[in-house]
């Protein structure tokens, strides 16, 4: 066997010009021809290496889910930064163009965001502030107005002595909602600390944007490959600002009608109700459930009459249908689809993963995985040229 293929390997060496062809290299590679072609070893798999080998990946993804989780504290700002940050892209391109520097780029528009920010908690602190001073009130009101209809469900042995003792009193609840405004104090300072760091995040990306692009693109060796990671992150830019741009309009109207719902309906805090309002709209379903059946507690505890009660709600969601189902489409198009099922999914998964913050990350990492999809699978597709 070592003879034939040290026969085969000089024969190949002629073929490709390296020795001059002799009558003794003539005869060398007829006799090559000549002999069987060599052994072909092909290693086959069982049920039970196919099971390894699935078992291993298995394990290296619940690692890295477990690393996404406890790498929390600092995953959940700079995610939320670089989400921030591709979705001002076309801002920051467009003030690119006007001929502003890229680091007085980023300043601007951090420091945009980070006014936005301040602006929304300094009209919050009040109506938030009236609220906890009427906790024990809101408490008591609530239990007085729900009680008729708990007791009517025979199965769940509610009375009102339920609440008069043991721990589902006034008393215990009230000391429980002291311990979740502990809660809350203590975990001030690392949300002090991922805002901190979603900042600096966010000013660092957007001042280096431009040459980070430069460098996922190098990545690539060849041409083909550049050209579609181009087309991929433009799509990505375009496809988050486009869609958080239009929605955010949609949803600040939203707000603002939820806001005249409110006063209208004698709701205490309409302000922070119109900002409930537009907030949950960006966590698709999960959102608007919430929402409704808070607004349906408020009415409920604020009138008598429980029909009457429920009219703010049903007014509410009959505005958010149809902005979701008319207005919505006729803006975007069909081009955003996503399939609601694995929208919710990805809801589920990101809130159980990263908590409220990560149940609004996932609509943005649903659009962005899908567009890197939609971009490379695509087959016929008109592509670029790089200037030669």
């Amino acid at each position: 066997m070592g003879i034939a293929n040290g026969i085969r390997k000089q024969a190949r060496k002629i073929a490709i010009g390296e020795r001059r062809t002799s009558a003794w290299a003539q005869s060398l590679r007829e006799t090559a021809e000549e002999l069987p072609p060599p052994p072909v070893h092909r290693l086959e798999k069982d049920g039970l290496d196919i099971s390894m080998a699935w078992a291993i990946i298995g394990i290296f993804v619940i690692l890295g889910l477990a690393a996404v989780y406890m790498m929390s504290l600092i995953l959940i700002p700079i995610t939320l930064a670089v989400v921030v940050g591709m979705i001002l892209g076309l801002a920051a391109e467009n003030l690119g163009k006007m001929g502003v520097p890229r680091l007085a780029n980023a300043f601007l528009l951090s420091s945009g965001v980070a006014l936005v920010i301040a602006l929304l908690a300094n009209s919050l602190a009040g109506p938030l502030a009236t609220l906890a001073n009427e906790a024990p009130a809101f408490v008591e009101r609530t239990i007085s107005r729900i009680m008729p209809y708990l007791e009517r469900i025979e199965w769940l042995h509610i009375t009102p002595a339920t609440f008069e003792s043991g721990p589902m009193s006034i008393g215990a609840l009230l000391e429980n909602t002291g311990n979740v405004l502990h809660l809350v104090t203590t975990s001030l300072t690392p949300a002090l600390v991922q805002g901190l760091i979603f900042f600096a995040a966010l000013l660092l990306f957007l001042a280096s944007r431009v040459n980070l692009r430069k460098t996922i693109i190098m990545t690539f060796r060849t041409r083909t490959q550049r050209l579609a990671a181009i087309r991929v992150i433009n799509a990505v830019e375009q496809v988050l600002g486009f869609y958080f741009a239009t929605a955010s309009l949609i949803y600040v109207g939203l707000g603002v009608v939820m806001t005249v719902i409110a006063y209208a309906s004698g709701l205490s805090a309409p302000v922070l109700w119109g900002f409930f309002a537009f907030l949950s709209s960006f966590i698709p379903y999960l959102g608007i459930t919430l929402m409704t059946l808070s607004v349906a507690i408020a009415g409920i505890i604020t009138y008598d009459g429980f029909i009457v009660g429920l009219m703010p709600a049903a007014a509410f969601f009959t505005v958010h249908l149809v902005m979701e189902n008319l207005i919505f489409p006729a803006v975007m198009g069909r081009r955003l689809e996503i399939n609601p099922f694995v929208v919710f999914i990805a809801i589920l998964f990101w809130t159980w993963m990263w908590g409220a913050v990560g149940a609004m990350l996932a609509l943005p990492l649903s659009l962005i995985v899908m567009t890197v999809i939609e971009e490379l699978l695509i087959e016929e597709r008109s592509q670029p040229q790089l200037p030669k």
